[in-house]
């Protein structure tokens, strides 16, 4: 039923929207992932599921699975339920529980949708999982204009793989300053892949006198 509902959903996402896949060669072959991408609309889950090989799992808010046709299926796209704002750490072990049964797990370190298209402040629930399930986290940029609409361009660009030992040691109960450097860098790359290197600060008149003069 997975691989239906999958296929069906793939569908109807080409058909609605432009899709473009960029860095799928940064997937991992040998192993499934956790699959960090920014968060800007209800339709993301399916899109960033577009370029991913096998099953899946992501987490979404308990409210969506109220209606019953809706919320069965997303259980069969690979949905689990979290209680936002409820500590719910049970939601931390089923995410590894799906990553050591061989899945592949989409996860949003935002936490909410940019409202400004934006990469905001990310959590650190990606990275706690990561070095519990030891598995890499390959970052994600969903990129398109200002308002998700009929036939709208999306770029999915998958950047390079993050081995989380390399930031923090592996075990049940990893210390917490390394899992910020840890977080800091997969937010980092997803800011890069959405909005691009920054821009070099211009040089002020005062500035560019001064080297004239020397």
């Amino acid at each position: 039923m997975f691989y239906i509902c999958k296929w069906l959903v793939w569908i109807a996402m080409k058909i609605a929207f432009s899709v473009k896949l960029e860095g799928k060669e940064n997937i991992p072959k040998d192993t499934n992932v956790i699959f960090a991408s920014n968060h800007r609309t209800n339709a993301d889950p399916p899109l960033v599921s577009c370029g991913i090989k096998g099953k899946h799992s992501f987490m979404a808010k308990e409210e969506l699975f109220k209606n019953k046709v809706f919320g069965w299926l997303i259980r069969n796209l690979g949905a689990f339920p979290v209680s936002r704002g409820k500590g719910d750490t049970g939601v931390l072990d089923t995410a590894v529980e799906r990553l050591q049964s061989g899945q592949n797990l989409v996860i949003f370190p935002e936490g909410t949708r940019s409202k400004d298209g934006k990469v905001h402040r990310g959590h650190s629930g990606a990275a706690v999982i990561a070095v519990r399930a030891n598995k890499p986290i390959v970052p994600i940029g969903l990129v398109f204009g200002e308002k998700l609409k009929f036939r709208t361009k999306i770029t999915i660009k998958y950047g390079a793989p993050i081995n989380p030992a390399e930031y923090v040691e592996i075990c049940d109960t990893p210390n917490p300053r390394q899992l910020v450097k840890l977080k800091n860098r997969y937010m980092a790359d997803i800011k890069l892949l959405v909005e691009g290197e920054p821009e070099p600060e211009k040089l002020t008149d005062n500035t560019e006198k001064e080297q004239a003069d020397e």
